[in-house]
């Protein structure tokens, strides 16, 4: 009796959990941030993630402390040629030898899924940065509200917290 009383609750636990994660989806009011690798060869691939490092640094430095979307928007605008300086200048310490672009405005984003939630295709407010081509696979987070950073920490904190929790129920139930 204990055992399906057990596994009834951990059911009902994940069934919560999930049903809360489809609800976690992105403000209306946000800009995204999308790097598109040139191709999906791992040198591609390569210099699409040191790029995005570089760049998404700088930008969560500049917006570390902006309140507003509007405070955002002036401040993506205000550095578009310090952008374009970074990424220029990585690419040629790479000797990567690929055109590219940058764009700000409303750019289209495919669907996506992603840790269990899906989100929509559709043109939104962005930072788009495609390295030649941009046949390959992409990045993309939400610059603001500022969750590129919020997902990483999360992640690591709720997917502890649930495997203990967990744990936890089933040592205390089934032994």
């Amino acid at each position: 009796m204990k055992k399906m009383l057990l596994i009834a609750l951990i059911i009902s636990i994940t069934l919560y959990i999930n049903s809360y994660k489809q609800e976690n989806i992105i403000p209306d009011e946000a800009i995204r941030f999308r790097i598109i690798a040139n191709s999906n060869s791992i040198d591609d691939q390569n210099v699409k993630i040191i790029i995005r490092n570089e760049v998404e640094n700088k930008l969560l430095s500049l917006l570390n402390d902006s309140k507003t979307i509007d405070e955002s928007r002036n401040i993506i605008k205000n550095n578009m040629k310090n952008i374009d300086q970074i990424v220029n200048n990585k690419l040629k310490e790479l000797n990567y030898n690929q055109k590219y672009t940058i764009k700000y405005g409303k750019n289209y984003f495919p669907s996506k899924k992603y840790k269990g939630i899906r989100y929509k295709s559709g043109t939104y407010e962005s930072l788009v940065i495609t390295l030649g081509k941009g046949d390959g696979n992409n990045f993309w987070c939400v610059l603001f509200p500022p969750l590129c950073l919020i997902e990483n920490e999360d992640t690591k904190t709720s997917d502890i917290e649930y495997k203990f929790a967990i744990k936890e129920l089933i040592d205390r139930y089934l032994k």
